[in-house]
């Protein structure tokens, strides 16, 4: 799974943003927290919603394991409603 390259990221003034562009079907801006830009990082390579929970439990110390499974299920989750994940 990876971003769809439609899909741009900004940060600015440690706000992290991913802007929709051409001709997706979700028109707009997603204002991100830390974690989520964490994640859409992450997918700006091909990975797998393991590899990208392993690099978070790596990054941050005192997560466990099942909560950041099921937020990047959850964030990932939102990323396919909106069109945001390549297929």
């Amino acid at each position: 799974m990876k971003l769809d390259p439609r899909f741009l990221t900004h940060v600015t003034r440690g706000e992290h943003y991913m802007i929709s562009t051409s001709d997706t079907k979700f028109k707009g801006i997603v204002k991100n927290n830390e974690t989520a830009a964490f994640i859409i990082e992450c997918l700006k390579a091909d990975t797998t919603e393991k590899a990208i929970v392993d690099n978070i439990l790596a990054e941050y110390t005192g997560a466990d394991r099942p909560t950041v499974e099921r937020d990047v299920k959850n964030i990932i989750g939102k990323l396919v409603s909106i069109g945001a994940l390549a297929e």
